[in-house]
């Protein structure tokens, strides 16, 4: 009855929805924060049909009614929803009056507002907001890729206002890492690379930022559009170091169910699910950045290999190359990865990130790879199993440092009708569903990294 009840609410929208169904919640009745992540479709990519001109060049921009319009209309649902965290990627900086506009209702509604152009003047960019009732704001990063895609992401430092604390007698500071992003579109497989390397340097700024301010580890929140589905790459190296899926936990899907919902229809009119706002809790630190990151890229060697129907005993002779001995020399290890379009471009794997790989692998350090290592290190890799609740273990012991972390109490995806795996045709605010999680704090000691 109780998951009947959830299922209805959870196909609701908008800020008296999830209000109310806050207020069903259990008996802890703790006070919540929500974000918001929305790709809302800059102008200058939505290509319209104006005149019954069928013209591919005729593009929102030029039509200012159009896009002014459908902005607007944009602003008021997120200010109807008035979530605590706005993240807006493709946000067209490149308009004036546009920008104007996000700042002038965003402000007046009493939220604290960052914009971030992506490089080489594309035209768009991202927007974080944050309500000042909600959060103090300590810091606030820019990164920006230089790559191929001229990427960018924020990273948003703050810290939860009294009224939010899990205990009035409590002391802990109750900050959040927030990071919102836009990764580039795969147009071809050489590219999921590039994400891939995309979301790490996200990782290690953070982490940066993280060891250069001696900050105790607090929940991270990555808000924005992966281009990369439940399948990809991306997903499965954000989980092997701790991070939730938040609309995933609040629904109870699991890694598999990737086609219970979706997110975004592309201008190929493909319909898929790449939109997440993703958590990693202080007793979710599971491993060491370098060795998830090395498990990711040889989970794509070993996704690249069995894709040309390469057998793991075939998988080691292709590392091997020409070595008559029963072991891979790193010439070998460099050739096999060239061969699989993972080096040897702009868009692959650098020397020095080659070597990083070479250095994981070689478990002994004896400068070669034998058939163990390549099975240990390369094919079947020991990867650490999280569970997808995003909430505290029962069996953590009371003694260990106590800090403040969130469980994922709902999740909401508009228009409605794509939690079923569907695009309705009469939606028009953007390609991309809003999707919104709300998040309660709660308390949780910290885990340790496992090296």
């Amino acid at each position: 009855m109780r998951k009947e009840i959830r299922s209805r609410r959870i196909n609701r929208i908008g800020s008296y929805a999830i209000s109310s169904s806050m207020s069903m919640r259990d008996h802890r009745q703790q006070p919540c924060i929500t974000c918001t992540t929305f790709n809302i479709l800059a102008p200058i990519y939505k290509r319209l049909t104006v005149n019954n001109d069928k013209s591919q060049n005729s593009r929102e921009s030029d039509y200012r009614a159009y896009w002014l319009v459908r902005n607007q209309k944009i602003l008021d649902s997120l200010l109807r929803e008035r979530s605590s965290i706005i993240c807006l990627q493709e946000f067209w900086v490149g308009n004036e009056e546009l920008v104007n506009m996000y700042e002038k209702r965003l402000g007046d509604a009493g939220y604290i507002n960052f914009k971030l152009a992506r490089t080489n003047n594309r035209g768009d960019g991202l927007l974080i907001a944050v309500r000042k009732e909600c959060f103090r704001v300590i810091c606030h990063r820019e990164l920006l890729f230089n790559d191929c895609g001229d990427r960018v992401a924020q990273l948003l430092h703050v810290e939860l206002a009294g009224p939010y604390s899990p205990s009035r007698n409590n002391d802990t500071r109750q900050e959040i890492l927030i990071v919102n992003t836009h990764l580039l579109f795969p147009h071809d497989s050489s590219l999921s690379l590039v994400r891939l390397n995309q979301v790490y340097k996200i990782l290690q700024y953070v982490e940066s930022y993280q060891k250069e301010n001696k900050l105790s580890p607090m929940p991270i929140m990555l808000c924005g559009d992966w281009n990369g589905s439940k399948r990809g790459h991306v997903y499965k190296f954000l989980r092997s170091i701790g991070f939730v899926s938040s609309y995933d936990t609040a629904h109870q899907y699991t890694d598999a169910d990737a086609h219970k919902w979706v997110s975004h229809q592309n201008h190929r009119g493909n319909i898929c699910g790449v939109d997440f706002i993703w958590l990693l809790n202080p007793n979710r630190y599971r491993k060491l950045l370098k060795s998830s990151w090395s498990e990711a890229v040889f989970g794509m060697f070993k996704y690249l290999v069995r894709r040309a129907s390469l057998t793991e005993e075939k998988a080691f002779a292709l590392l091997k190359a020409d070595n008559d001995s029963d072991c891979i020399t790193y010439s070998g290890f460099c050739e096999a990865l060239r061969q699989l379009n993972l080096t040897g471009h702009c868009y692959g794997l650098s020397d020095e990130e080659t070597k990083d790989l070479w250095v994981q692998a070689d478990m002994d350090g004896n400068g070669v790879l034998d058939y163990k290592e390549f099975q240990q290190r390369i094919w079947n890799p020991t990867r650490s199993e999280q569970k997808d609740d995003g909430v505290l273990d029962d069996d953590h012991k009371g003694g260990e440092e106590q800090t403040i972390g969130f469980s994922v109490e709902n999740a909401v995806l508009f228009p409605p009708e794509v939690e079923k795996g569907k695009w309705p045709e009469n939606y028009y605010l953007s390609d991309h569903a809003r999707l919104t999680v709300v998040f309660s704090p709660i308390r949780m000691p910290c885990s340790q990294l496992i090296s």
